[in-house]
Parts: structure tokens; sequence; C-alpha cells
């Protein structure tokens, strides 16, 4: 009989299967000769003491008793046949992708629309934004396949297991390509260089079993009837210009249009759908040496070839509100993630390898609409318009390009100007700007005194060689699409049913996946009874 035991290794053990198999048959109380297999479930990295060990939960199997590996998810997939109910999908995120193939598994056609472009297509309006200072309002790190995750590490961690079968999700990623560590790492990633052949290879599948995927096609308005929604119309979008419009019809739409699609609020909003404000999150984007980050972690002063690139989560309670590191990329880049000229927008992503020799995390502190009473006469769009309004500010404060203004950390912290500024792996640049000055007093504030207090968490945080970037603004949606608790439909539209970040109902590519399985489910029920 199978027993489960717990295992620490050291670092250079990690991936030695014959120290792998002395360890299991010690815990288990058998001999290595007695072990016929060793199953891994579970592997997180224990840096607390003076020297790192991994910490291992396995499954030993004695010679002779039978190990099947799960079957694959995909075996179970069968083409949807020609008159199957259609379904649209208003974003090919991992809300929109995830929703689209268990809707697949329940014999429904998925009809999949993306503003932006495919994965491959849309790398080249990255580097015009990262090279050249230029957005794409339409294709650019938050819009275009695979969302905003495609290009941000690829981040598989989440709280909210029991919101869906994360497990589901996680072995669907390895049978599209991720490597198979992501279901047994307790901080799984894949990767920005790895994630869009994965999400690629996703919509391959989607349309091999009778789904479809439409890329640039920019929802503009949806189709009502006696009280339900029937479908959405679109306008053609390309690099030279708008084409023409087309309607969809279908049984059911889903909305997965992710955290910065602010024309999506604003047409429900327009049409008379409640919408309502959400608290969420603004800071700074905040970078090291990663050499500064595994000494502290690692307790070396040269970090082992065995360890990855060490990260780091920081938090504390500054004037009642939440101040916290958010999105960390060990060995990573701060990219430039605006979605309309005029904005500075930055976000962190990492590489598989996690090879860069920085460091970056966001450094965020809670909004909340007690934080907000000037805003007010916004209504509905209170928080969206600090938000924009802090992101337009800091544009204005540089030259017109996608340059961010910066501090020094201790200068951030201590309210000066920075004579100049350490290397960055910003792309676009950095340039000194009085950012005590630039940010909100409520923000700057909370955000200074939380810094402090990570120094005292984590010593040698507070350094003249780490740079504070801002702003880290699109942490979540500042507008939440309500739903029903019971069918997940919008209360004022029958059959619309908001999914994933961008609606309020995730935090990340794991749980904004989750949610579109459940929002399938949803629809499921209520197409087929």
């Amino acid at each position: 009989m199978a027993t489960t035991v717990e295992i620490a290794l050291l670092p250079s053990e990690r991936g030695n299967a014959e120290r792998l198999r002395q360890k299991a048959a010690e815990a288990s109380g058998l001999s290595p000769a007695q072990v016929g297999h060793v199953e891994v479930l579970r592997a997180s990295l224990d840096a607390r003491g003076r020297e790192p060990v991994y910490r291992l939960r396995a499954q030993v199997y004695p010679i002779g008793e039978a190990f099947s590996a799960e079957p694959a998810v995909l075996s179970g997939f069968q083409p949807v046949g020609e008159q199957a109910p259609r379904v649209l999908i208003v974003g090919a995120g991992p809300a929109g992708y995830f929703a689209a193939l268990a809707l697949i598994e329940r014999g429904i056609r998925p009809v999949v629309l993306e503003r932006g472009k495919d994965a491959r297509a849309r790398r080249r309006d990255l580097r015009a934004i990262q090279q050249f200072g230029l957005v794409h309002p339409h294709s650019n790190y938050c819009f275009g396949e695979g969302g905003a995750g495609t290009y941000s590490d690829g981040k598989l961690y989440t709280r909210s297991v029991k919101r869906g079968d994360w497990r589901k999700v996680l072995r669907l990623l390895v049978e599209h390509g991720a490597k198979s560590d992501i279901l047994i790492e307790a901080h799984p990633h894949i990767g920005s260089n790895k994630l869009p052949g994965v999400v690629q290879n996703l919509r391959a599948t989607i349309e091999h079993y009778g789904g479809e995927v439409h890329f640039g096609q920019w929802m503009t308005d949806l189709l009502l009837r006696d009280g339900r929604v029937v479908g959405v119309v679109t306008q053609t979008v390309a690099d030279d210009g708008a084409g023409p419009t087309r309607e969809w019809l279908a049984e059911a739409v889903v909305l997965a249009t992710g955290h910065s699609a602010r024309d999506v609020y604003r047409l429900l909003h327009a049409r008379g759908f409640r919408l309502e404000a959400k608290p969420f999150a603004l800071g700074v984007r905040v970078e090291h040496p990663q050499a500064l980050v595994d000494a502290v972690q690692y307790h070396q002063p040269e970090r082992s070839e065995h360890l990855p690139a060490a990260s780091y989560s920081l938090t504390c309670q500054v004037q009642q509100r939440g101040v916290f590191s958010f999105c960390m990329c060990p060995g990573g880049l701060i990219v430039p993630a605006a979605t309309a000229p005029g904005e500075i927008v930055t976000n962190g992503m990492s590489m598989s390898r996690r090879d860069s020799p920085f460091a970056n995390s966001g450094v965020v502190t809670a909004v909340e609409p007690a934080d907000l009473k000037a805003w007010q006469h916004h209504g509905v769009f209170a928080h969206l318009a600090f938000q924009a309004e802090v992101e337009r500010r800091l544009f204005e404060a540089g030259d017109g390009s996608q340059k961010a203004p910066a501090l020094r950390l201790t200068d951030f912290v201590a309210g000066r100007l920075s004579a100049d500024l350490p290397a960055s792996s910003y792309i676009p640049g950095l340039y000194p700007a009085p950012l005590y000055e630039l940010l909100p007093p409520f923000i700057y504030q909370r955000l200074r005194d939380g810094l402090k207090h990570f120094h005292r968490l984590f010593r040698g945080y507070l350094t003249a060689e780490a740079v504070v970037v801002a702003p880290e603004s699109r942490t979540s949606a500042p507008i939440r699409i309500p739903r029903d608790a019971q069918t997940l439909m919008h209360p004022d539209a029958a059959f619309l049913y908001p999914c994933g970040e961008g609606a309020g109902y995730a935090g990340g590519i794991l749980s904004a996946a989750m949610d579109g399985q459940r929002v399938a489910q949803a629809i499921t029920a209520a197409l087929k009874g």
C-alpha cells in the first residue's frame, strides 16, 4: 500500500533520483530495494534556516504495488457537433480560453472574439512600446492572445483553490507544453518566453475540437432581445485602421475582457447595466539587484547553482490600509504596460529561467472608497478615474515617451530627488522625478512608511542600489461587473456572463482560468437544464 511521506532534500540533491529513493525509503520504513515508485506530490523551497532545503510530500509505492498516472485530460474531449449551441466569449485570456475548453467538454461550441492579435503577431507591438514608445490600443501587454498574463511571467500561484479545479487547469497547461514541474511546485510559473507557445497550443485545441477563435474583433455593442443578450457587435481592427462591423449571434455571451478594458465598462454603463466600484491597489515597482535578494533570503554571499533566483513576499499595515508586495518577479524585467497613448503603466515579467540580474516587485497599497472622496462625482467610475489620473499625471511629468519616473529607494523614502539612478531592466529608460509630489499624498505616505517597515522584515531591503519606478496601477480591476451568485448571469441581462479578472472575480492566471471553467458549467446548466 502506498505511503505518504515528508522528505527534506538539499538543493544539490533536488534532481537526484537515487537520493530521492533513499530518502523516501527511510521515511516509509522500507529499504531502497523495496521501493517501486516515488510520486512527488508537492515541493517547496524552505529558506528559513541557515541552509535552504527543499521540502517534498511524496507517495512511496512498494514493489508490486500498482502505480498508474492520471489519464490525460484531453483524452476525454470529443469534437462538438454541427448543431451544438454557440456561446460567444469576448476575450482570449485565461478566463476566455479555459471557458472555451470547458464548454467543448460539455458539447457546446465556443466562439472566442479577441480585440488584439495572436501571441506571435503581438510581439511586434510589444517591441514597439519597448523600443519606440508606441502604444497600440488593441495590442499591448494587456490586450491580445493570452491576456495580460502571457507576457507577465506566467505565475500560477493562487489562494483561491476552492473556487474550481485548479489541478485540472495545471494539467491542461502541461498537456499544452508547460513543464510538468508546475504540478508539484508550491509557487509554479511558466515564464514569458514559454507561455506564448502554451497559449497558442490551447487555441489549436479549441479549434481542433470545433471551437473558433477570431482576432482583431473589438466588441463595440451588445445585441439584446427581450432582456436577453443574444450576441455582440464587433469592429474589425487592424494596423491600417478600423474595418467593417459585424454582428455575432449566440445562445450566451461571456465577458472575459480583462482588467484594462475600460471601454467595456463604459459600454455596459451606457446600456444601463449595473456596475460596482471595487477596491483595488496602486503603488510602484521596486527593483533590486537579484544578488542582494539572494544573499538576504539564502543567508549566503553568493547563490548556489542549485538554487533558483530568490523572491520575497512582504506585507504590513499603514494607516489602517494594507501595504504589500505584489507580482514579485525574481530574475525579471520591468515592462511598459500602457494600453493607450498618454499614460505610464509598469508591470513585471520574467523568463522561465529567471536569469535577469534584477528582481522587481510591485509594492502597492489598498485603495478603498473612503480614500477617494474627491473623486465621488465620477460615481461608479470613481476608482477608475483615480487610476487613470495617476497614470496620466506621471506620463505628463515626462518627455512624452514611455520613459518612467523613478527614484533611488532611499531617496523615495527620504522624499528627495535622486542625482542619478542605478541600472535598471526597464528598456524605455528611467529619469529622476519627484514621486513624493507626483503620487497622491496618501499613496506616497503609506508606501514610504510601508517600505521602512519592509526593511525591518527584510534587512538590506532599503538600499540606494534599489530603484522605485512608478506607477504599478493595474493590480486588479477597479470596477466589478455584478452577477447572480447562483446563475452567474448579470442581473440586468439574461445569458450575459461576467467572467475573470476584468469582471472582478479573479486575481491572476490560475484563478481566472478556474472562473472560466465555473462560468462554462453555469452556462451548461442554463442551456441544457
